[in-house]
């Protein structure tokens, strides 16, 4: 039978149409169900809160439930694990921190790597430590604590909150370019270092700002810098340690990853969700809360990122000799 060509071009275009369709709609109906961002630590801490944060937002601009779950253990390691294993399609995410660039050096044996099985997906958050000392200390300046330090070798406490965590890896960064010598006393967790701190049985620490802050303005402890390339807006009149000691930064940060192989499409519209809450005054102003700054990155710049923090900071580890805790 022969079939007129106006027809017959119409059926082809519908074919065509058709072919495509499994594509459109699958762009379109992500996410269709619950998603769980997966933490790696308990509640309260930044990598909890941020994750919180772009949870509501997620949720509110994608219609449906983004979920924050908890399995705190191995300093991240258990929850990034959980994540690498699980299916491609976007309904697992994890959250990323600076562990993902420690870890690499610290472990001698994870079941993972790190950027070959997660797909770094956006940034959120970037969050300066602040270096801080009890105010017993005869310092107001940097510079009066290095040469209080240099003049008291191997006398002075630096509180860290366990093996291998930022506050450690940071100041074992300030020691070595400072040329400094602190005594190292491990806690388990910032909380109770923060409170030694305070009563003086330490003398100086290198934490969040989302930890400190509160103590500083109350002068339970004094500031004398804050640890990222610029002044933080949270406390703008605190200098930058690079100031004093050109070169130095540490930053802490956050992001959202996936397993490796999630279909490009979700990451990306992942992404462009992140980033557009990111320019949300609402958002914005919850993570001022943080003591930090938005970081909007597309997943190929926040890979990057993680790639240079884990050269960077293994070179710390490795010079320092930090291994994890038992």
């Amino acid at each position: 039978m022969e079939i007129p060509r106006r027809r017959f071009l119409r059926m082809g275009a519908g074919a065509a149409t058709l072919a495509v369709l499994p594509t459109i709609a699958g762009a379109q109906t992500y996410p269709s169900r619950p998603v769980r961002i997966i933490v790696g630590f308990a509640t309260g801490g930044p990598n909890d809160i941020a994750a919180r944060i772009i949870a509501q937002w997620l949720s509110e601009r994608l219609g449906q439930p983004f979920i924050v779950e908890n399995r705190p253990g191995a300093a991240s390691n258990i929850a990034t694990d959980f994540v690498a294993r699980s299916p491609a399609d976007g309904y697992t995410l994890v959250m990323i921190g600076p562990p993902a660039a420690f870890n690499a050096s610290l472990y001698d044996h994870l079941d993972f790597v790190f950027l070959r099985d997660i797909a770094p997906v956006a940034g959120i958050v970037r969050v300066p430590d602040a270096m801080v000392v009890n105010p017993r200390v005869p310092a107001a300046s940097v510079s009066e604590f290095i040469a209080y330090a240099k003049a008291n070798p191997g006398k002075i406490n630096m509180a860290t909150a366990g093996n291998g965590s930022f506050p450690h890896v940071a100041g074992e960064l300030f020691k070595s370019m400072a040329g400094v010598d602190l005594f190292r006393v491990n806690y388990r967790g910032g909380g109770p270092a923060l409170a030694d701190l305070m009563a003086g049985r330490v003398q100086v620490m290198f934490e969040t700002i989302l930890a400190t802050i509160g103590y500083i303005k109350a002068g339970r402890l004094r500031a004398l810098a804050v640890t990222s390339a610029t002044r933080a807006p949270a406390l703008p009149d605190v200098p930058v340690l690079a100031d004093v000691v050109p070169g130095y930064e540490a930053t802490g940060w956050y992001g959202l990853g996936a397993p490796k192989n999630t279909p490009a499409n979700v990451v990306e519209t992942l992404n462009r969700a992140v980033n557009a809450g990111l320019t949300d005054p609402k958002v914005r102003q919850q993570i001022a809360t943080l003591g930090g700054e938005p970081m909007l990155l597309s997943p190929g710049e926040f890979t990057k990122l993680i790639a240079d923090e884990t050269e960077k900071w293994g070179k710390v580890i490795r010079a320092s000799n930090i291994k994890p805790e038992g």
